[in-house]
């Protein structure tokens, strides 16, 4: 080492002398003081598996969630000017007193939530039914996943023409066996109980699209509430039409052919339809 840059060390660097210039020499045998690289662990490379496709659910699905979004910008969009009719849910529920001064009060921003709230409840059946036959009928399951929308838009298509339909019986069941102020009665707690149903069922259906595992706690939830519902709708009938003991005949006869058997073949038609469309 040149004088001109030992003597521009400082004194306190410590110079180590490499023990192995040359490299790790091979061991000996007995010696254990460099072990062999072989007896190291090295680390595997996994190796890489192709990807599976995702499977296509109600909150994947571009047209299901759009529908939603729809029926749900539809109820904020009327609640503005239609937010009295909400109000009154809990009246039209259970209210059995005839106002004569209020059997043509229906406005415009009235028929417009209501609209919205119908449609929205309608969109809540659909996927609960898509999810329930889902559960309860797994050969289709998988069938189901590769037509989502095709399968939903048509439920949402059967509960419109249900309630129309059911709106439609109670309206000419009401005229047959009582007068227009009972039937209007009636029929207004029918729309409030099923514009009801749609909002209730609004974070049962959110929490079924973000965790299908709970589904048939979520969907027992559900049918809970939809019994309970028909059973507020159903007392407010009794409490207009009851009046004697023919008129309880008449009632349970409504219960066998209106609430129960209806609902066997809606749930019989949408297993059906839905092999149709799966096929």
């Amino acid at each position: 080492m040149p004088d001109s840059i030992a003597n521009n060390i400082d004194s306190s660097v410590v110079i180590i002398k490499a023990s192995w210039p040359q490299g790790f020499p091979q061991p000996e045998p007995g010696d254990s003081t460099v072990a062999s690289m072989t007896t190291y662990p090295t680390m595997e490379v996994p190796q890489a598996a192709t990807p599976g496709k995702p499977v296509n659910t109600p909150l994947r699905d571009t047209g299901t969630m759009g529908m939603l979004l729809v029926a749900l910008l539809m109820v904020v969009l009327s609640y503005r000017t239609g937010y009295k009719y909400i109000e009154n849910f809990i009246k039209n529920l259970f209210s059995a007193k005839k106002r004569e001064n209020a059997l043509n009060d229906r406005t415009a921003n009235e028929t417009q939530i209501l609209t919205a709230l119908t449609l929205n409840t309608c969109v809540m059946e659909s996927i609960l039914i898509f999810n329930a036959i889902e559960i309860f009928v797994p050969s289709l399951s998988q069938a189901m996943h590769s037509h989502v929308f095709a399968c939903t838009g048509p439920f949402m298509l059967i509960g419109i023409i249900f309630y129309l339909a059911q709106l439609g019986v109670f309206t000419l069941v009401g005229h047959v066996f009582s007068d227009a102020p009972s039937t209007r009665l009636w029929t207004d707690g029918f729309k409030s109980a099923h514009s009801a149903l749609g909002l209730v069922l609004f974070p049962i259906v959110g929490t079924l699209l973000v965790w299908p595992s709970g589904g048939k706690f979520l969907l027992t939830v559900a049918i809970f509430l939809y019994i309970l519902c028909r059973i507020t709708f159903i007392y407010k009938g009794f409490r207009i039409f009851y009046n004697n003991l023919p008129s309880l005949v008449y009632f349970i006869l409504y219960l066998c052919s209106v609430e129960i058997v209806p609902l066997i073949l809606l749930s019989a038609g949408s297993v059906y339809l839905c092999k149709i469309i799966c096929i």
